[in-house]
């Protein structure tokens, strides 16, 4: 397997190394409070569940399900082979053997689980009627104040944990799949994939179908590789200030027929993008803001006279841009459905040109006939 990132092993490292210490300290202030011979105590195998949860936070087997029920699935089990008082030797075959069928059967595959089993069998195997008590404290209580904290942890420091979910709606809030979906595997396909290579506890459905999306796209760039975002720009450029009215910028849209114009400073640098969307975002927040209709909002925003809103006020600065020699591969996904009307191209700050969506379209479309027409001539 590949290197780990630096930042990224130091993140888990120091994830897992905080979590056990602050779990050790809530168990010790517990067992204080209670007196003493509480039950409240670190187990061994909860290393290993500190390194799934915080060093592979996106494996199925680091789940909050999987290690809560899986580590306390697999004590109930050991707990119950040393009531049959078989030996040391076939109890710890049985114990992690019946560990692992009931993690299964519970769709809880965690392999911490197993250790929790074999270190019960050996550690209590001269003990008479151990209680099922500890099922509950220390092991289920342990599992779950780390895998809460891992869950605090990683979305701190921006990890997604629990891990990524189907989402029953696009991105729009509808029942539409997003547009790079819409021609691929549903999340029912990617699980049915994922069965038939044995891959499940390995990747969750939803990262397999982001992985899947993100080699479509690189396949997409390498295959129009030959095809620069200079090739298909639009040159011929109608740009606004940041002091340019609002009034002023609707005219430009109403004229030219554009959803997206280009907003530059007084030295002719690209300062951000401003849409139609965002003049209808901008009207809505003052209708609000003054409990007044849409309509009116809007066309007082809109009136050239003092006070009225500029460019500045409404532009989106933090764009997506190219340069002009990268391969208009990288526009497939940048302007897929990300919310992102066009792509100004730069250079040495400047803006040259733009592609919009519908250049991209239009290339694509153009693309696929001429590749048609050759395959028929061949």
């Amino acid at each position: 397997m590949s290197r780990p990132k630096p930042a990224e092993t130091l993140r888990a490292a120091l994830g897992a190394g905080l979590g056990l210490a602050v779990c050790g300290i809530v168990l010790l202030a517990l067992e204080t409070w209670r007196g003493g011979s509480s039950g409240f105590l670190l187990i061994a195998p909860l290393g290993a569940t500190a390194f799934l949860v915080f060093a592979v936070p996106n494996s199925p087997l680091a789940q909050p399900w999987s290690a809560v029920v899986g580590n306390s699935v697999s004590a109930l089990v050991a707990v119950a082979i040393l009531g049959l008082n078989l030996g040391t030797e076939m109890s710890a075959g049985l114990g992690v053997g019946g560990a692992i069928l009931a993690m299964a059967l519970l769709r809880a595959m965690h392999p911490p689980g197993a250790a929790v089993a074999l270190a019960t069998v050996l550690s209590f195997s001269d003990i008479a009627g151990l209680s099922y008590g500890f099922v509950l404290s220390p092991v289920m209580l342990d599992t779950a104040l780390l895998v809460g904290l891992a869950v605090l942890y990683n979305r701190v420091t921006g990890r997604k944990y629990p891990f990524r979910q189907p989402s029953p709606a696009g991105q729009h809030a509808t029942a539409d799949a997003s547009p790079e979906r819409r021609l691929g595997l549903s999340a029912d396909d990617l699980a049915a994939v994922l069965d038939r290579f044995n891959l499940s506890a390995n990747i969750g459905a939803e990262d397999f179908g982001r992985v899947l999306a993100a080699a479509e796209a690189e396949a997409a760039r390498r295959y129009f590789d030959d095809l620069t975002c200079s090739d298909v720009m639009s040159r011929d450029l109608v740009c606004v200030t940041e002091e340019t009215r609002l009034g002023r910028v609707a005219d430009l849209f109403r004229v030219h027929g554009f959803k997206t114009l280009p907003v530059i400073d007084n030295d002719g640098r690209f300062r951000g993008l401003i849409s139609q969307n965002d003049l209808i975002q901008r009207a809505r927040a003052d209708a609000l803001l003054r409990r007044d209709r849409f309509s009116s909002a809007l066309l007082g925003m809109l009136e050239n006279v003092r006070g009225g809103a500029l460019a500045r006020d409404v532009m989106t600065a933090e764009t997506s841009i190219v340069a002009p020699e990268d391969g208009i591969g990288i526009l497939v996904q940048l302007l897929s459905d990300s919310g992102v009307q066009a792509a100004p191209v730069l250079s040495d700050g400047r803006i040259i040109g733009i592609v919009t969506r519908s250049d991209l379209l239009a290339v694509l479309g153009r693309r696929t006939i001429l590749a048609g027409l050759i395959q028929r001539a061949a």
